[in-house]
């Protein structure tokens, strides 16, 4: 017990916060503590009994049952692992950055999601900030199911694929890799390599409450120059719930150098 709560007590803000709400609220509606029904994002009763608490319970709200289970236990595994390598590697000196990202991410899964009624959003958001970690490291070489070997970059459509063959939640997936890429593109790729005004710039009051932090190793949108090129795989998928995108399947990832 002494590890796990050193192990949690060290985990950066968001990425605990993010992890403990998404555990704390299943759990709570597992038990019968919390109701789902008023958990999901339902269209109706935000725009005519203004129940606007769901806009955000959404992403963290994921019905537990014996066939979802080990579902959710992925979704926190993958929320833990990528969320954590982003906010403690490109966003180490900048907080209020990675703070940005989750914001404009649960707003665009939001909005999709109310356009084509789609009441669960935590895969979506879980998904964009995989695709975001995998354009960042886009030449880290993953090993997927039966020895295949790609590069992360195309990490998310696999995934999609996969999730398009055996599962029924495609359009959960699609939606993730979208609004990952908006992210991407409007931060990085169209000012960075296009010379286009960046359209996503954190505002002045976020980076009030979390100040940039002088000392960090990267900065924001570009990967560290040495980085491995062969990385084994990890994780795995299951369950039959409608709005995965781990379509059952195991899930390459990459790992950075100077983690031995």
């Amino acid at each position: 017990m002494t590890d796990v709560s050193v192990w949690y007590k060290n985990l950066p803000i968001f990425t605990k916060y993010w992890l403990s709400l998404t555990v704390g609220i299943s759990l709570l509606a597992r038990f019968g503590l919390l109701a789902g029904e008023w958990l999901y994002l339902a269209p109706y009763f935000i725009y005519y009994k203004f129940q606007l608490w769901r806009l955000v319970t959404c992403i963290f709200y994921y019905p537990l049952t014996p066939n979802t289970g080990f579902h959710f236990m992925l979704n926190c595994y993958f929320l833990y692992n990528y969320s954590l390598r982003l906010e403690t590697d490109h966003f180490k000196s900048s907080p209020g950055d990675y703070f940005f990202l989750l914001l404009f991410n649960w707003a665009c899964c939001t909005v999709i999601g109310l356009l084509f009624n789609l009441p669960l959003l935590m895969d979506p958001l879980i998904l964009s900030v995989l695709y975001i970690w995998c354009q960042l490291n886009k030449n880290v070489i993953v090993n997927f199911w039966f020895g295949t070997r790609f590069k992360a970059m195309y990490l998310p459509w696999v995934l999609l694929g996969f999730n398009l063959i055996l599962s029924s939640g495609s359009m959960y997936s699609l939606v993730g890799i979208l609004v990952g890429h908006l992210y991407f593109f409007l931060k990085i790729k169209y000012p960075q390599e296009l010379g286009g005004p960046s359209y996503l710039n954190t505002p002045a009051f976020i980076k009030s409450y979390f100040p940039d932090v002088r000392g960090g190793v990267h900065g924001f949108g570009f990967a560290p120059q040495n980085q491995r090129t062969d990385q084994p795989a990890g994780g795995g998928g299951g369950g039959n719930n409608q709005n995965r995108f781990f379509g059952g399947n195991n899930w390459g990832r990459g790992q950075r150098l100077g983690r031995d």
